[in-house]
């Protein structure tokens, strides 16, 4: 899962866990570091106080007149500690050897079978360092078979301060017992970070919950804003000030949502009936138009004397009366539309009804499947006939280019819910009219208003029932209608 898709919560609960690994990481890292540092500090003061102890023994040797029997010069340096400087060794524990200025050695403290890895003559690196540096000291470091060895390079003078020699220490770093108690240092810090790890983790999930429960909050109500419903505000106790501000931000919201949608539904009405008004002034013109036209032709035509005036009276008066009913329907449907009278719900047996609505029709390819004998609802049985009728009548309709002709109807009971299904094997809805089928006006038939699938709709949802369907272009509809019982 890619970083940018983690909620907030786990975003904050993973960088509170990556903050205390770093910080263990860093913490562990300074403590090595410092560890090596004071350890190295450590070793080169002690090879400087073994230094300072050693030449305080070969001045006193050289300077006391109590001990060297020789002349203190160059040539004599053999001499001079030829017992002398195994004395000092076993004394410092480390080895000692001099040299003489031009750097070839004199005398060694070294003995037994393994090799000294002190060099037989002096470079001229440590030569330099020696003659040029302030302190007349050199100091180096090798690795010899996994341990440091500090050598160190300084000047042996007589009591005038003249160098007779050089003097070399070579100083072996034996960190065993510092990097046993740098192990047992970090062994327990392990362990008392990785109680921290686990607090941490608890914390971290508690405060990632605490900062995003308001945010969730928050969330969870903008998921239930509505346009066409009433919003609740939200009110929060002991937020943050950001937290504050984005309820306020929500709340304003809400308050603007609620004005935009009193302005929406009056400007929708308003359209609506618009519509509606220019849908009935063209309705019933469709009528006028022949009633006019067979009014003038009769008055230009009329003749008392003309012995067939009966059968021309006869025949004016159908078409006026023909064209007179077909208002009256116009004016009846959109009355039925705009009224839509309340329910009167009684108890009935839907199937009986349901049943009673089909006896209408008389095509032969409507089937019906009750699942039940008897089904008791409290409902309007002349609003569930024509929620029944007017489903039948389109799907009739979809079958006027189907050769295999079919229509189902099923009713069955589930959950306390009446169900009512309505299949055809016709045309179906194309892509394009599934989002308008249920808008007045709308109508894929050649003739008709388009007020029956709105008016049954409005019917269904009286009952706080639902309506749906599902289609597929010329293979069929079904028509599916769940009614509470009560």
């Amino acid at each position: 899962m890619k970083i940018k898709q983690l909620s907030l919560r786990n975003r904050i609960f993973l960088a509170m866990i990556l903050l205390i690994l770093l910080a263990s990481i860093l913490i562990a890292a300074v403590t090595i570091f410092q560890y090596k540092e004071q350890t190295d500090e450590y070793n080169q003061g002690r090879l400087e106080r073994k230094e300072e102890a050693v030449k305080a023994s070969i001045n006193y040797w050289l300077n006391s007149g109590n001990g060297n029997t020789f002349p203190v010069v160059e040539a004599n340096l053999e001499y001079i500690f030829r017992e002398k400087i195994y004395e000092i060794s076993d004394i410092e524990k480390l080895e000692i050897n001099i040299y003489n200025l031009s750097g070839n050695i004199a005398k060694s403290s070294h003995s037994g079978f393994v090799q000294s890895s002190a060099p037989a003559k002096l470079n001229d690196t440590v030569l330099k360092g020696v003659r040029n540096n302030i302190d007349h000291r050199f100091v180096n470091t090798k690795i010899i078979k996994g341990k440091s060895l500090q050598s160190s390079y300084s000047y042996i003078t007589d009591n005038k301060f003249k160098p007779i020699g050089i003097l070399n220490l070579q100083y072996v770093q034996d960190n065993t017992a510092q990097d046993k108690d740098l192990e047992e240092f970090l062994v327990r810090m392990a362990y008392v970070y990785f109680i921290m790890f686990l607090l941490a983790i608890g914390l971290a999930y508690f405060i990632s919950s605490y900062i995003t429960r308001n945010i969730k909050a928050i969330t969870d109500k903008m998921r239930q804003t509505r346009l066409n419903t009433s919003n609740e505000k939200i009110t929060l106790k002991n937020a943050s000030s950001e937290i504050f501000t984005l309820v306020n931000a929500y709340n304003n919201m809400v308050d603007e949502l609620e004005k935009s949608a009193v302005k929406l539904a009056k400007g929708e009405r308003e359209q609506a009936w618009r519509e509606m008004a220019k849908q009935v002034a063209h309705e019933i013109k469709n009528p006028l138009t022949p009633m006019r036209l067979t009014v003038q032709s009769f008055q230009r035509k009329f003749d008392p004397n003309d012995p067939n005036i009966h059968d021309k009276i006869d025949e004016f008066s159908k078409t006026l009366i023909q064209q007179i009913d077909i208002m009256s329907s116009i004016a009846s449907a959109f009355s039925n539309f705009a009224k839509m009278p309340t329910p009167h719900r009684e108890e009935l047996n839907v199937v009986n009804v349901v049943k009673l609505a089909l006896d209408i029709f008389t095509e032969d390819y409507i089937s019906y499947f009750p699942k039940q004998h008897q089904i008791i609802a409290y409902l309007d049985k002349t609003q569930l006939i024509r929620v029944v009728t007017n489903l039948v009548k389109n799907a009739t309709h979809a079958l006027a280019e189907t050769e295999n002709k079919k229509i189902e109807v099923t009713v069955s009971e589930d959950n306390g819910n009446v169900e009512i299904i309505i299949a055809d094997n016709g045309k179906g809805i194309s892509d394009q009219d599934k989002d308008k089928i249920f808008e007045p006006k709308f109508t894929t038939k050649s003739s008709g208003m388009g007020l029956g699938l709105p008016m049954v709709k409005n019917i269904v949802e009286a009952y706080n029932g639902t309506i749906n369907f599902t289609t597929q272009y010329n293979k069929g509809t079904v028509f599916k209608i769940v009614l509470p019982k009560k």
